[in-house]
């Protein structure tokens, strides 16, 4: 009897129960660290990937594409169709013990308002964000916003006490290189609390007991640990050595032989992201060139001499082994707005690039830099390689300047590049994410942060700032083909295809790939026949 009343005063306390979870530690590895672990500095999936472990918005999307809610248990539109209801759910807490409340979610959507932020352009069409009780925010649109809900997946909510507490009431601004407490600290919702940081080395999540979902998901991953490997041959030896349980950057050339590999698992999947050069069409003179005086991207026959010389069929054969959609549209497929005739490439035919070069006035071609990333896309570097290959047979001679994304990603924030290797996922799965970052004219409106094209067509803003209050799907739906076929025609960006993607792990681990390049450790299984 008295066995019996302590077994249930341990199980009313939780130990026991703790005491029987089976300890499931996953050795997880990336090609890149998080550049900062505030959750509006910057917009990049990798930053997303680490940060949705520690923190939640109130909204997630599955990795079946749907929308579900995370800290917000329902959302609608009230009866004034610009104005967003959200119901948040109770009992929710920070890693600290707070509990979170409609003064969090405010604070913190407004906190990515912030000039500082890279997310403020998901906010653009706000009006206004309200308190309506402890419980519910509401945000009002400057117009009919559809799909508002859609741009809330990556807006991590913060505790407005422990943020101002601790001088981080402001987005860290990563342009100036400067830091605040929230760079290196955490106190978010999620299923994990940061145990420890090595920046670029380590970093160490525990499981959050107090978390809110405990009972509705798996939850059987009980300890992270997160290791940063650059070398792609490095990365792939640690998880056969069984150093690491998961990668999630699987070198293409690999592929193959850990799929015959009986230790492994190995899943593939498409990504919701493309891969692309970026041009500067809109400088005088180019900064990474031999060209003075003028800009020879600014002259369409080149562009379209650019496009001709690539073969992105070799580079799907030869560099991506197989893993990519070659594509001649800067938007996957999951994109609303995507068209199959957008997505025609053109062949490559040297001739007629030849001949366009030299009918723009370089039949000599010209020499310029191609800036790339050598840790972020599959197989990044090889394909700026490979582009330097294809440039080079038509008189264009490209030197690639590889560099950590960390470092790329800045320089096309400060549009400070000419030529440049980029890819782009797209969260809400919709056109106007696209647009809004990368079309519209740069820092008008907080729309155009990662335009480092000089690309500005004021009936194009106009037409994606309208997408924002459009109430008529057929009318928005309109919009967003004429503004493709504007980009499509202009060039400014050379679609090159979209990534495929492939995760390996120990067999314990069975873990599908998501669209969004973003794995929910909180939703894993472990089998524990495996171990």
């Amino acid at each position: 009897m008295i066995r019996k009343l302590l077994v249930a005063a341990l199980l009313t306390s939780g130990l026991l129960q703790a005491s029987l979870v089976q300890a499931e530690t996953v050795r997880w590895s990336r090609s890149a660290d998080p550049a900062t672990l505030d959750p509006h500095a910057v917009n990049t999936g990798t930053n997303f990937n680490l940060l949705h472990q520690i923190y939640e918005p109130l909204l997630i999307r599955t990795p079946d594409g749907k929308l579900q809610g995370a800290i917000a248990q329902s959302w609608a539109l009230t009866k004034d169709p610009s104005v967003w209801e959200f119901k948040l759910r109770p009992g929710v807490k920070f890693h600290d013990g707070s509990l979170l409340t409609a003064d969090d979610v405010v604070f913190s959507l407004k906190r990515a308002q912030a000039p500082t932020s890279q997310l403020k352009s998901l906010l653009s069409s706000v009006e206004s964000i309200t308190k309506v009780d402890p419980l519910t925010v509401r945000v009002k649109t400057k117009g009919p916003n559809l799909i508002f809900p859609n741009n809330l997946t990556n807006l991590f909510i913060l505790s407005e006490a422990w943020a101002k507490a601790n001088g981080a009431e402001a987005s860290q601004d990563v342009a100036s290189k400067t830091e605040n407490y929230a760079t290196r600290n955490t106190n978010g919702t999620g299923p994990y609390t940061l145990a420890s940081r090595e920046v670029d080395t380590r970093t160490v999540l525990k499981q959050f007991p107090q978390y809110w979902g405990r009972g509705q998901f798996p939850l059987e991953v009980t300890e992270l640990v997160y290791l940063p490997i650059k070398s792609p041959a490095t990365r792939v030896a640690a998880l056969l050595s069984g150093e690491v349980d998961f990668v999630q950057d699987l070198p293409a050339q690999d592929v193959g032989r850990l799929k015959a590999d009986n230790r492994l698992r190995v899943t593939e999947g498409p990504e919701n992201r493309s891969i692309f050069l970026g041009l500067n069409v809109g400088a005088k003179e180019l900064k990474y060139s031999d060209v003075k005086g003028k800009n020879p991207l600014a002259e369409p026959k080149v562009r379209e001499a650019i496009a001709l010389a690539i073969d992105r069929d070799a580079i799907k054969t030869a560099v991506m082994r197989g893993l990519s959609n070659p594509s001649g549209i800067i938007a996957p497929p999951f994109v609303n707005g995507y068209e199959k005739a957008f997505a025609a490439y053109p062949k490559a035919n040297v001739a007629q690039a030849k001949k366009l070069l030299a009918e723009a006035g370089y039949p000599n071609g010209f020499a310029i830099t191609l800036h790339s990333p050598n840790d972020r896309y599959v197989n990044d570097e090889a394909i700026s390689t490979a582009i330097s290959g294809f440039l080079g047979r038509i008189g264009i001679k490209t030197t690639v300047a590889a560099r950590p994304i960390a470092l790329h990603s800045t320089a096309i924030n400060q549009a400070d590049t000419d030529f440049y290797l980029f890819g782009w996922g797209v969260p809400t799965y919709d056109s106007a994410y696209i647009f809004d970052y990368l079309v519209h004219t740069r820092g008008k409106d907080g729309r155009g942060p990662t335009n480092a094209t000089g690309y500005s067509n004021a009936e194009v803003d106009a037409q994606i700032a309208s997408l924002a209050s459009e109430a008529d799907k057929a009318k928005r739906d309109a919009t967003i083909k004429s503004i493709w076929q504007t980009v499509q025609k202009e060039r400014f960006y050379i679609a090159l295809h979209d990534q495929v993607l492939n995760y390996a792990s120990t067999p314990r681990l069975n873990i599908p790939v998501s669209p969004e390049n973003t794995t929910f450790f909180k939703l894993v299984k472990v089998s524990k026949a495996a171990n």
